[in-house]
C-alpha cells in the first residue's frame, strides 16, 4: 500500500464497530476514527479500558462513542444477536466493522497442545469474527458504503511452528474474508478486506516475544492510516484484498 493521507472528514457520520477497542491497535484506531468524524462502538472485554478510550474521545470533542462490553471467548450466538439488536436500536445501520481483537493463547508444539486451550483460541480468533459478522451483515447492508476488515498475521502464511491454534485461526480468517468478499460483491454495498498489521508494539506482541525490547517495534499509531483507508470511501473498489499495514 502506498502512503495515504486521510481527508479531515473521511469518516463523518459513519458508525464503526471495533473489537478489542480498549488497548493497542484497537484503542488507537478508535481514537483515529472518532477524530475523522465517526461514531465508534467500542467493543472489548475490559470495561475499565473501554471507559478510558470513551473518555479520551469525549474529552477531545469528537462524536460521542458507544460502549459494548463483550468477552469474545465466551460469547454465544445470542450475544451476537443482542449486539445486532442494540446497534439497530441506536443507529439503524453499521458502516464499518473491524475485527481487531486477538489472543495467541500458548506457543507450544501441536503434539503437546492443550485441547481446551485450542478451543478457546479458535473461539476468540475465528469463531467470534464469523458469528459477529454473520449477525451484523443485515445492518452493514443498510449502509451505502460499508467496510468489513479482518485482521490476520504472517504466522498463518508461514505455518510457523509452535503458533498452534492462533496461526490456524488466522489462516481460517484469511479464507473466510476472501469467501465473504466474493459472496457480497455482486449484490451489496459491503466490501471485505484483510489487514496484516505486521510487528507492532502491543501487549499481545510483547507477551509473545518476551526476550525482545519493545522499543524495536513501531507504535500502533504508525499503521492506522491503512485501516482508515479501508474504512473510508477512497477504497470503494478494493475488495477481497490482503493489505500489509503501511508504517
Amino acid at each position: 500500500m502506498q502512503p495515504y493521507s486521510p481527508a479531515p472528514d473521511l469518516l463523518r457520520d459513519r458508525v464503526i464497530l471495533i473489537t478489542g477497542a480498549g488497548d493497542g491497535i484497537g484503542r488507537c484506531l478508535a481514537r483515529a476514527c472518532a477524530t475523522y468524524g465517526a461514531t465508534v462502538v467500542l467493543l472489548g472485554r475490559t470495561i475499565k479500558k473501554l471507559e478510558a478510550v470513551y473518555d479520551e474521545i469525549e474529552q477531545a470533542g469528537h462524536p460521542q462513542p458507544a460502549l459494548y462490553p463483550l468477552n469474545l471467548e465466551g460469547a454465544s450466538p445470542k450475544d451476537y444477536s443482542d449486539l445486532a439488536a442494540a446497534i439497530d436500536s441506536n443507529f439503524g445501520r453499521l458502516d464499518g466493522l473491524v475485527h481487531n481483537a486477538g489472543w495467541v493463547g500458548a506457543l507450544t508444539p501441536l503434539a503437546n497442545y492443550d485441547l481446551e486451550m485450542w478451543f478457546r483460541v479458535m473461539q476468540t480468533n475465528l469463531n467470534a469474527p464469523f458469528m459477529m459478522t454473520h449477525e451484523l451483515l443485515g445492518l452493514l447492508n443498510r449502509a451505502n458504503d460499508a467496510s468489513v476488515i479482518f485482521t490476520t498475521d504472517a504466522v498463518a502464511d508461514a505455518g510457523k511452528a509452535y503458533y498452534g491454534a492462533y496461526a490456524v485461526a488466522k489462516g481460517g480468517v484469511q479464507v473466510m474474508a476472501k469467501m465473504l468478499a466474493e459472496e457480497v460483491e455482486a449484490n451489496t454495498h459491503i466490501r471485505v478486506n484483510t489487514i496484516d498489521p505486521g510487528p507492532v508494539r502491543t501487549n499481545l506482541r510483547i507477551r509473545t516475544y518476551p526476550g525482545m525490547e519493545p522499543e524495536v517495534w513501531p507504535l500502533p499509531d504508525s499503521i492506522i492510516d491503512t485501516y482508515l483507508y479501508l474504512l473510508g470511501p477512497d477504497s470503494r473498489e478494493v475488495r477481497g484484498q490482503l493489505l500489509h499495514a503501511q508504517h
